[in-house]
């Protein structure tokens, strides 16, 4: 493996504040100051596909991280102000690339793709400068100062949904997080640690952290917490029952479900992830988890339409749900839905069966 020798040095510009300071403390100043760091770090001819630096803020994360990857390490994107979010992304790509993207980061809701970047959330903002990294057809990315600024949960829930993300080959090349925080090793499960507090480098196979997710019914009071994140309308039909996962108590994701014109077949209305919580599985383990208790409560049908690529990439992933149609510009308003009820007129949308929780 590589050692990578890096060397910080500057000048020090004396004045009066320094001298003063120096002699209080007997500190030795000499024109310049330098700072040396010699450590290994995986070579790209090693199979790796994650990496993480980590240390204390001072310990030369990003100086390791500049000297090892050079132009590779990438910091906060800049974003224009007058343009929606998938705008931000280069030219070359397609709408579909940018969708892609995004969701490969857990960044899953369609509202928030249509938003400018400076009135998103922190942790919004944070996936989303992942996402425009990791697009950037770079053998390696290096992350500097990853998950810094965003509260905990959105820092390990961002992580698992990247590591996820590159495990099913979405992301492609390499990642290395330069961070201070060591919370998050668990969540991305790097294939190596450079710790720079002790100089040492480590390989490691982490496992991945269960989620104890928690289904229960809930009433339509919990609909307005989920309603903006909802990639149709946010109209909830008064007809509808709603159930409401948690993680560790809190909310984390929203099923609905309708009767399908009969007493036992049901269609699934709304599924809705909260943007903390997007990109681990979380609506997946809700659509899977509802449609499996209404089967042992004796419904005969459950079927789900949509055209949210996550949901028809899971439903065409899963051996619980089969493919039944697809209507190209979907369903014209007629009937009950003339009324002020958005429908799916103008956009392709994907109906999937499901078939039972024992299919193999």
């Amino acid at each position: 493996m590589p050692i990578v020798d890096a060397v910080v040095d500057c000048p020090v510009h004396d004045s009066f504040r320094v001298q003063a300071v120096a002699g209080m403390f007997d500190v030795a100043v000499g024109e310049r100051t330098s700072r040396q760091f010699a450590v290994e770090v995986p070579s790209l001819d090693q199979s790796w596909q994650v990496g993480a630096i980590v240390g204390e803020s001072g310990s030369g994360k990003s100086t390791v991280a500049r000297a090892a990857f050079g132009k590779q390490l990438v910091r906060t994107a800049r974003w224009p102000k007058q343009a929606a979010l998938v705008d931000g992304f280069p030219k070359r790509m397609t709408a579909r690339e940018v969708v892609h993207a995004l969701t490969s980061v857990g960044l899953s809701s369609p509202p928030i793709w249509c938003r400018p970047y400076h009135v998103l959330s922190t942790g919004e903002k944070f996936r989303a400068d992942l996402a425009r990294a990791i697009v950037g057809r770079r053998p390696v990315v290096a992350f500097d100062e990853y998950s810094s600024v965003v509260d905990r949960q959105t820092a390990k829930f961002g992580s698992l949904a990247l590591r996820k993300g590159i495990d099913r080959g979405q992301i492609a090349g390499r990642f290395v997080a330069v961070t201070c925080h060591q919370d998050i090793l668990p969540w991305l499960r790097p294939d190596w640690v450079l710790d720079m507090n002790r100089g040492e480098l480590t390989w490691r196979c982490l496992r991945r952290p269960q989620l104890d997710l928690r289904i229960h019914a809930a009433s339509r009071d919990a609909w307005p917490l989920f309603a903006p994140h909802h990639y149709l309308d946010g109209q909830l039909n008064p007809c509808a029952r709603c159930f409401v996962g948690t993680l560790d108590g809190q909310p984390a994701a929203l099923v609905a479900v309708l009767n399908h014109f009969h007493v036992r077949r049901f269609r699934i209305s709304r599924l809705v992830t909260l943007p903390t919580f997007q990109g681990v599985g979380i609506g997946s383990a809700m659509l899977d988890g509802v449609a499996r208790w209404l089967a042992e409560q004796g419904a005969e049908l459950i079927t789900i339409s949509g055209s949210h690529p996550a949901i028809v990439a899971h439903a065409n992933r899963s051996n619980h749900w089969q493919f039944t149609q697809l209507l190209k510009t979907g369903r014209k308003p007629s009937g009950m839905f003339r009324q002020a009820w958005k429908t799916s007129a103008g956009r392709a949308v994907a109906t999937f069966r499901w078939r039972g929780a024992n299919v193999a």
